[in-house]
C-alpha cells in the first residue's frame, strides 16, 4: 500500500508537470516545432571540417617505393601514423573503436607492378560513419599520391581504390542526423528541468510543495520524468524524420538506442535539476543552461572529434555525457551495434547522474531563497 501510494504520489506530481508544460499553446509549439526545424537545418547546411588523420598502415610490400610513398603520408601535416598492421583485417579494429579515421592497404606486388610500368593500386579503407571527414581524408590522401604520381614520372602510375565503412556514399547527413536524436535533446531537457524549480521559486509555490507530504526525493523523480518523457519523444520525431524524409538505414535495434538514450537523458534532467535548483527565477535558469549548454556541444564531438582536441579538453570530455550520448548513438544506428557494446559509455553517463540527481534533491531542501 505504501508503494503504491508512492505510485500515487509520483504521477501526480508528473501530471502537474506536464499540465504546466503543454497546458500554453506557445510552450506546445516551442517543444515541436524547432525540433522538426532544426533537424531539417542540420540535415542539409552542417559541415565539418579536418585538420588531423590518423591512420593505420599495412604495407605489404616492405619495399622502397612503398616505404616512399608512406613517408609522404607521414611527412604531410595532417596524417598521424597510429600503427603498422600485417594485415587490413587488423584495421577493423582500430577503425570501429574510432582510433584511426582509415586504413590504407599496399599490395605485395606493388613495387613489382610499377617497375614493370604497369598501374599499381592502393586500398584506402575509410571510416564513413564521419562521412564529412572521411571524404575530406580521402581527397587528402588522394593529393598525396598525385604528388607522390608526378615525382616519378608516368610510368610509375599508382591508384587508389576507396572503400567506406557504414557510410558507403559518404553522404554527410549520416553522420550529422544520428547525433541530432541527443544533440538536440539535451537542448529540451535541460530547458525543462532547469526551468520547472525556478518556476515554482518564482512564484512562491515550491516552498509549498517542500512542507507537502513529498519527500524530496519524491520532488526530485516527479521534476525528471516529465522532462526524459518529452526529450525521448523528441528523439523519436527526430528517429522518424532521419527514416522517413532522409531515408536514412537504421543498422541496429531501436530498443538498444531507446536504452542508450533513457541513461543520457537521465545524466541531462540531473544536470538541468542541478541548474533549477540553485537558480532563483527562470532568467537564471536559461543564463545558466545556455552557459552549460555551449562548452558541452562543442566538446562532445559533434562538430569536431574530440581526438583533435587538446589534450585537457579531451580529458574534460569525459564530464560531458553528450560525448558519450553520440558515440552510442551513432554506433546502435550506423554499424548495428549492440547494447554490451556500447556498455562502456554507459559509465560516464550514470556516473553524472549519480552526482547531479542527489546534488539536485540536497539543493532542493537547502538552497536559501
Amino acid at each position: 500500500m505504501r508503494f503504491l501510494l508512492l505510485l500515487r504520489r509520483l504521477r501526480s506530481l508528473c501530471v502537474k508537470e506536464l499540465l504546466i508544460i503543454f497546458k500554453d499553446p506557445a510552450n506546445r509549439l516551442v517543444l515541436i516545432i524547432p525540433v522538426v526545424i532544426q533537424s531539417f537545418i542540420f540535415g542539409y547546411a552542417a559541415t565539418y571540417d579536418l585538420n588531423f588523420v590518423p591512420y593505420v598502415l599495412c604495407d605489404q610490400s616492405r619495399s622502397t617505393l612503398s616505404r616512399d610513398l608512406a613517408a609522404r603520408l607521414d611527412g604531410s601535416e595532417k596524417f598521424s601514423r597510429q600503427a603498422t598492421l600485417d594485415s587490413t583485417a587488423e584495421a577493423e579494429a582500430w577503425i570501429y573503436d574510432g582510433k584511426a579515421l582509415l586504413a590504407i592497404q599496399i599490395g605485395s606486388d606493388f613495387a613489382d607492378r610499377i617497375l614493370s610500368g604497369q598501374n599499381a593500386d592502393i586500398q584506402v579503407i575509410l571510416d564513413g560513419r564521419n562521412s564529412t571527414t572521411a571524404s575530406i581524408a580521402q581527397g587528402y590522401v588522394s593529393q598525396i599520391v598525385e604528388s607522390w604520381n608526378a615525382a616519378h614520372g608516368r610510368k610509375s602510375p599508382v591508384t587508389i581504390r576507396m572503400r567506406a565503412w557504414f557510410n558507403p556514399q559518404l553522404e554527410t547527413r549520416w553522420n550529422i542526423m544520428p547525433g541530432m536524436l541527443a544533440s538536440l535533446s539535451i537542448i529540451q531537457i535541460m530547458l525543462l528541468a532547469a526551468l520547472s524549480v525556478a518556476r515554482e521559486r518564482e512564484q512562491g509555490t515550491f516552498d509549498q510543495m517542500l512542507v507537502t507530504p513529498l519527500s524530496p526525493w519524491e520532488i526530485l523523480i516527479g521534476k525528471a520524468i516529465p522532462p526524459i518523457a518529452v526529450g525521448l519523444a523528441q528523439a523519436a520525431l527526430i528517429l522518424l524524420v532521419c527514416l522517413f524524409w532522409f531515408h536514412i538505414p537504421f543498422a541496429g535495434s531501436y530498443v538498444d538506442l531507446f536504452v542508450s538514450l533513457g541513461v543520457f537523458t537521465l545524466s541531462c534532467a540531473g544536470l538541468g535539476l542541478c541548474v533549477s535548483a540553485i537558480s532563483l527565477n527562470m532568467q537564471q535558469a536559461l543564463v545558466y543552461c545556455f552557459v552549460t549548454l555551449l562548452p558541452m556541444i562543442l566538446l562532445s564531438g559533434l562538430a569536431t572529434p574530440v581526438s583533435a582536441m587538446p589534450q585537457a579538453l579531451q580529458i574534460a570530455t569525459y564530464a560531458n555525457p553528450l560525448r558519450f550520448a553520440l558515440v552510442c548513438v551513432r554506433s546502435v544506428y550506423l554499424e548495428g551495434a549492440t547494447l554490451i557494446d556500447i556498455a562502456p559509455n554507459f559509465v560516464p553517463m550514470l556516473a553524472v547522474a549519480a552526482v547531479t540527481l542527489p546534488l539536485a534533491g540536497w539543493l532542493f531542501r537547502n538552497r536559501l531563497n
